[in-house]
């Protein structure tokens, strides 16, 4: 699965994954042909000096090795022409055959392979040299050799002898699954430049067409792996619609007005076909076409693997965040709104099909989706986020899912505290959200997810003790005023023995939800206090 690093790349993806793969084969090319002439050479001078330098005509071992006769060279020039042809044979049928398998498996390889200039090179030799051959025979007469054409042929055909194996290797490296990926990403970038750049429409139209038909090519990649439990090649397929995204999304500023029309090619799409005319022009006027298709595809993907291969579901909110950043530091909003929707839908997907511990970690993204949109100015849309995270907990809580809405909580708090520390106007409205989490008990089984997010209010009320900020802990204080003396001891001693921020099991954040550091902890005190202070008061009130 992908590194949750920004900017981080596989080795197998990275730009000269090609040149790595055309020297692995070249190099035993290259080594074979040099032994195997050295072998001759060495064999054949050595019976030139034993047997042959006693004859009356002996000349150099090179001379007598070019004096061919041409009374008996015509069987060996028929051979040359035969084997050529025959290794030829080999080459096509092994390869054929290869491709073939790997063909029904991902879509679009023959055509990747055809248009490959390595593969195209090679079969254009194997061609030339039969040919060549075929000629060759029809030169020799009787009174005159053809030496250097003779030689040539020879030459071409010891390196079609010696190319076989290495070129094997070639093919078995160029049909990898995630050498096909890669292509895939380059050719869609490459596709999507060109068409963004340009102001013809029709033109524009094709490349649109052929942009999203890569996208649907490494979808079914995708597919197939879950299907076949391979997860890594699906990591790298989901890998690489991130990576091209985050290419396109550096050159969307620049794209001409007709990359943004939907053409026909689009509107026949499925899954542009089953949108509304009004949808489909929010799309034109939104220019966020590519990156809806992108996380639609993500969408499918993520429903496909929720319950069989979580791991996809966790890298699908991945990147899902870092294209979301990447519409952050572009100050794309309407991007981040569409972030926003499908990262709900995938909240929601999960939700319903009760998957704790997948809600769990893609509620890690999305707090860290938020924060980015907060450290880079965008408070507004950090709010928003915020409210849609608070709406989930209420659905977790409805659903009797108490750790999911205990995860809200935290991961609401840890929001409230990164505002203020950010200084961001929003920081009060996101605290008055988070106050609002908090729901009364319709059932026994909602007390777990009711003190979890208590706990967090609390936790947060002493970070703002702790940074001076009293007016905003009294807020929480008087929210929580009518709490019954029980949960609050609850809660009080629960977070109070927490004092390490490492959890007792291996989990994906790496920290305890309840830790706080000494100096934040110590202000629990205080806080208790006022809340014991307001209970004397309405008891002595009464």
């Amino acid at each position: 699965m992908g590194s949750d690093t920004n900017g981080a790349r596989p080795a197998h993806e990275r730009p000269n994954g090609l040149r790595r793969g055309a020297l692995s084969w070249a190099m035993p090319f290259v080594v074979l042909t040099g032994a195997a002439i050295f072998v001759f050479a060495t064999l054949y001078y050595f019976d030139h000096v034993l047997f042959g330098s006693a004859a009356p005509d002996a000349n150099s071992a090179v001379h007598r090795f070019v004096d061919f006769d041409p009374h008996t060279i015509t069987d060996a020039i028929s051979s040359l022409a035969g084997n050529i042809a025959t290794v030829f044979g080999i080459v096509v049928t092994v390869v054929s055959i290869i491709v073939q398998l790997s063909a029904e498996r991902y879509t679009g390889v023959a055509r990747m392979f055809l248009r490959d200039r390595v593969n195209l090179a090679v079969m254009g030799f194997y061609v030339i040299v039969c040919v060549m051959g075929v000629w060759t025979a029809f030169t020799l007469k009787s009174e005159f050799v053809p030496r250097g054409t003779l030689l040539a042929m020879m030459g071409m055909t010891t390196i079609g002898l010696v190319l076989m194996a290495p070129y094997f290797g070639y093919v078995f490296w160029f049909l990898e699954p995630m050498n096909i990926i890669r292509r895939i990403r380059r050719d869609a970038i490459r596709t999507a430049t060109e068409g963004s750049e340009s102001a013809d429409t029709d033109f524009s139209s094709r490349l649109q067409s052929a942009t999203l038909n890569a996208m649907e090519e490494l979808t079914d990649i995708t597919s197939n792996s879950i299907s076949g439990k391979d997860k890594i090649i699906a990591s790298g397929a989901v890998d690489a619609l991130k990576d091209f995204t985050l290419a396109y999304l550096k050159l969307k500023s620049r794209a001409s007005d007709a990359w943004f029309a939907l053409g026909s090619g689009l509107k026949q799409n499925p899954d542009f076909v089953a949108m509304d005319p009004e949808s489909l022009g929010d799309l034109e006027t939104r220019r966020t076409w590519v990156e809806w298709k992108v996380m639609r595809q993500y969408l499918g993907i993520y429903n496909e693997a929720l319950g069989s291969m979580r791991d996809i579901n966790y890298l699908v909110a991945i990147d899902t965040r870092y294209i979301g950043e990447a519409a952050s530091q572009a100050k794309d909003e309407e991007l981040i709104r569409l972030v926003y929707r499908f990262m709900n839908s995938y909240l929601r997907a999960t939700l319903n099909a009760r998957d704790v511990r997948t809600a769990y970690n893609v509620l890690n993204q999305y707090r860290k989706l938020v924060e980015a949109l907060l450290r880079d100015g965008n408070g507004e849309a950090a709010r928003e986020g915020v409210r849609h995270m608070t709406y989930y907990g209420h659905v977790s809580f409805d659903m009797k899912l108490p750790f999911v809405t205990e995860t809200v909580a935290y991961d609401v708090s840890a929001i409230c505290q990164m505002a203020h520390e950010q200084e961001a106007p929003e920081q009060d409205a996101m605290l008055e959200q988070f106050l609002e989490l908090d729901r009364p008990l319709r059932s026994q089984a909602q007390e777990s997810a009711l003190l979890g997010v208590r706990k967090a209010q609390v936790k947060l009320a002493a970070y703002y003790l702790w940074k001076s900020q009293r007016d905003k802990a009294h807020l929480i204080a008087d929210d929580m005023r009518n709490e019954p003396r029980a949960r609050l001891d609850q809660i009080r001693t629960s977070l109070e023995g927490v004092t390490t921020k490492d959890f007792w099991e291996i989990i994906d954040r790496g920290r305890n939800f309840e830790y706080m550091p000494p100096e934040q902890r110590s202000q629990m005190s205080t806080f208790f206090g006022w809340l014991e202070e307001e209970r004397k008061t309405m008891v002595g009130g009464a």
